[in-house]
């Protein structure tokens, strides 16, 4: 009656197993730890780089406790995990001189952090711990608006500058092209030619919804941004500002900072461990332009000591060697309005750009004289340029045009990324700062653990004197219930927040708060007089429909926090839905699992520890049905009445007889001797 099968209990082991695994390196603490970056867009850190870090420290007898590199997230880093602070000091020095030959301009950056002590085992099994919110580590937030209203007239300015070349081209005399608001507006005289027109900026400049109107003088066609051009250009800008901001923050050496979209036009920044907000603004407000410049092939660089030939500038690039380029800019990075990754007709990767039209006549005059020769894109950033490419000029080219010989997809996917988001897509505002000491953060973990602990302490003591052995089970339950919330925390590397650590210890509340149920209705079995075992499958039973209706009421109240919930509510959340998940599933099927395994094989039990049964006084007991020696008279009912307790005999006499005996059976022997 009360035994699980056995692969219930191999469910039980294995949630287990995976709770402790996923959880454990939340208890070891962090480290010191050195952590090696790129510092510019064009140097990428691969395992080459690795080997000369592992080679520095062997050179100077530095032993390491774990050297990792994280090459899953977009900014591949190279952490060094060492002993104690002087180690780690003397390390950051060590490898700023061994990566960058010219201190004035790092190749890498090489900045102080902090790395779980979890041993490496762990880590291979991507069993690392959850990353600590501001208000525990404390930090720096920022809340950047940016101005998309601004880039949306960039944009429309730049498709009127194409529907002006268009006519231009076909020869469509037109009174005016003008940006008018939200919309672009082209002046005709003659309806005819204002229907041409039309037709050829539909198929041209598609961004646009074309339509012909009258005006008071003559015709008008007016192109309007469709909404869902307009809400895609709206996402891009601001997923091309946090690509931007992840990429300048990495100077900074922040483990784990925080660069999220918040509503339409906003960007929350959270920058754990860092303290320096003059630095942070620096950074996160830096300016960086793109610039296409044409190669000086007439004056190859023989020696980088040499006077660079007026007109030119010297560049280094990605590869180390010197080039020459133009001081004159055939177009700037404002002038790209997309580029995007793909392959040519001979299927090699290929970065497709688009540029707006005064950008377009401006390249293809260049171009036609300079077929055969090389064009560098160069990006400017902190007034120090880095050279993307250089890519030889094959054909004349216009406003769409492509650059190919990228070695593998991944280099011209990196490429179309810088060009796409080497500066701002648009400029941003400061509108919220906030600072967090590190004191204060370290007084809120303290604050917040020592809740949960002292809550947890009071629920075990409570329930195990309530409960008893029940209580203990209980008790067991919510510790594993608990355990299974921090490990699928780990395992998805949530923040974990002060909200967080509040939806922690409503998680156990309502845990235990399922277990008291169960126990109860176990005791109300026991108070009608129903066996032990009977009493506790109609606990369990009969209790899984409140648990169920109680916990998705409020799963949904917490789904709906983190749909339309944001920073703190939406950590709270995620927790909380988390949370009632993982007590559903120990409350109800490891507890049963437990009591199974205590009591399931024990086939005359007469008793359960459980605490004190209170039974009313006079109050019905359903005995069992035991077997009688003599054969009972079956007896059916005859009136409904009769079943539902209100049966009048006297009435019943007067209109039917209520209870008429059942012949008994007889039975014949079967040839086997049995009776049938």
């Amino acid at each position: 009656m009360n035994r699980y099968p056995p692969w219930k209990y191999i469910v039980m082991m294995v949630a287990l197993t995976i709770g402790l695994v996923y959880a454990l390196p939340n208890f070891f603490g962090e480290a010191p730890a050195v952590q090696v970056s790129s510092g510019k867009a064009t140097v990428k850190l691969d395992a080459l780089v690795l080997n000369i870090v592992k080679s520095i420290l062997t050179e100077n007898s530095v032993q390491a406790d774990d050297v990792t590199f994280d090459n899953i997230s977009q900014n591949a880093t190279i952490r060094v995990r060492l002993k104690d602070i002087d180690t780690q000091l003397r390390v950051k020095d060590l490898l700023r001189k061994g990566l960058n030959a010219d201190p004035t301009d790092p190749t890498y950056i090489v900045a102080l952090s902090l790395q779980s002590a979890a041993p490496g085992w762990l880590a291979s099994l991507h069993a690392l711990p959850m990353y600590l919110g501001l208000d525990l580590r404390g930090g720096i937030h920022f809340l950047l608006q940016a101005d998309l209203a601004g880039s949306l007239n960039k944009k429309l300015d730049s498709d009127a500058a194409d529907a002006r070349t268009l006519m231009q081209e076909k020869l469509i005399h037109d009174r005016g092209v003008n940006r008018v608001g939200q919309t672009v507006v082209v002046n005709f005289v003659n309806k005819d030619v204002a229907n041409l027109a039309q037709r050829l900026l539909s198929y041209n400049v598609t961004e646009l919804a074309w339509q012909v109107r009258k005006a008071t003088s003559g015709y008008q066609v007016v192109g309007v941004l469709m909404p869902a051009t307009q809400k895609t250009t709206m996402d891009q800008i601001i997923k091309q500002n946090i690509i931007t901001l992840q990429r300048r923050i990495n100077e900074l050496g922040v483990v784990e900072p925080i660069v999220q979209q918040q509503g339409t036009d906003r960007i929350v920044v959270e920058l754990p461990g860092v303290q320096d907000i003059a630095k942070a603004k620096d950074i996160i407000g830096r300016t960086a332009t793109l610039e296409a410049r044409m190669s000086d092939d007439q004056n190859p660089v023989r020696n980088i000591k040499y006077p660079v030939p007026d007109g030119d500038d010297l560049f280094i690039r990605g590869n180390g060697a010197p080039v020459y380029l133009k001081q004159q800019a055939i177009f700037t990075g404002d002038r790209i309005t997309d580029a995007s990754a793909g392959f040519d007709e001979y299927q090699r990767p290929a970065v497709r750009i688009r540029l707006d039209a005064r950008a377009g006549r401006a390249l293809r005059d260049v171009s036609r004289d300079n077929i055969g020769k090389p064009m560098a894109i160069v990006l400017f950033e902190k007034n120090k340029g880095e050279v993307l490419t250089v890519a030889t000029i094959q054909s004349e080219l216009g406003t769409n045009f492509q650059i190919t010989g990228q070695p593998t997809p991944r280099a011209a996917i990196d490429l179309a990324l810088l060009l796409r988001a080497g500066a701002l897509a648009a400029p941003m505002e400061i509108i919220e700062e906030r600072t967090i000491g590190p004191s204060l953060g370290a007084d809120n973990i303290s604050r917040g653990f020592h809740s949960v602990q002292y809550g947890f302490a009071a629920i075990a003591v409570f329930t195990i004197a309530y409960y008893m052995l029940f209580g203990l089970i209980s008790v067991i339950a919510l510790l594993v219930n608990l355990l299974l919330l921090i490990a699928v925390l780990s395992l998805i590397q949530a923040t974990l927040t002060l909200p967080g650590i509040a939806a922690i210890a409503l998680a156990l509340g309502m845990s235990i708060d399922a277990n008291v149920l169960i126990n109860e209705r176990i005791r109300e079995e026991l108070r009608v007089g129903m066996p032990a075992q009977r009493a506790i499958q109609n606990g369990f039973a009969h209790a899984w429909a409140t648990i169920l209706d109680s916990n998705v009421t409020t799963l949904i109240a917490g789904l709906t926090l983190l749909a339309f919930g944001f920073g703190p509510v939406r950590g709270f959340a995620v927790v909380h839905c988390i949370g009632i998940l993982t007590s559903m599933f120990s409350a109800v099927f490891f507890a049963r699992g437990l009591v199974n395994l205590w009591y399931g094989g024990k086939k005359k039990l007469q008793t359960l520890d459980i605490g004190q049964v209170w039974r009313p006084k006079n109050a019905p007991v359903a005995l069992p049905n035991l077997p009688s020696k003599k054969q009972p008279v079956q007896r059916r009912i005859s009136h409904p009445s009769q079943a539902l307790g209100t049966w009048d005999p006297e009435e019943q006499n007067r209109k039917m007889p209520s209870l008429e005996p059942i012949p008994p059976q007889h039975t014949t022997p079967t040839k086997s001797g049995k009776l049938s």
